[in-house]
């Protein structure tokens, strides 16, 4: 008898407005994939329906922004207002980025699950990600 294996975790991360600065996503996909998650890099300058159309394409349950142009406040609600207008609230959004620390408590408070600063360790992120989806 074989043991039925779960699916992986699928996160779409994604660099929404026009920071050009993706070395630290492509850093975090890497880690994501080599820790067993399903990972889609949806690249540069992408809108926030752009980014939910690509999760609800890729069956995701997970979508990771990272933003170093200082638009956080207004891209990470644009997002989760999307996945709300889109009836998808219950995909679970992350992020990272440069982001002080008064603005990650509103963004939580918005609903961003959990914002990773410059320097986090990619372990935190794997690690927060396999204890908030255990089964995935």
């Amino acid at each position: 008898m074989s043991a039925v294996q779960a699916k992986p975790l699928r996160i779409v991360l994604a660099k929404v407005g026009l920071d050009g600065h993706d070395r630290g996503v492509k850093v975090v996909a890497r880690a994501l994939r080599d820790a067993g998650f399903e990972v889609i890099y949806t690249g540069l300058r992408q809108t926030p329906a752009m980014v939910v159309e690509a999760a609800l394409q890729e069956d995701a349950q997970v979508i990771g922004l990272s933003l170093h142009s200082g638009a956080h406040m207004t891209l990470f609600p644009a997002v989760i207002e999307e996945l709300k207008k889109r009836q998808a609230g219950d995909i679970t959004v992350f992020g990272g980025g440069i982001i002080p620390d008064d603005d990650i408590a509103e963004l939580k408070k918005l609903g961003v699950a959990e914002i990773f600063t410059p320097g986090a360790p990619l372990e935190e992120i794997v690690t927060w990600l396999r204890k908030r989806f255990p089964d995935g």
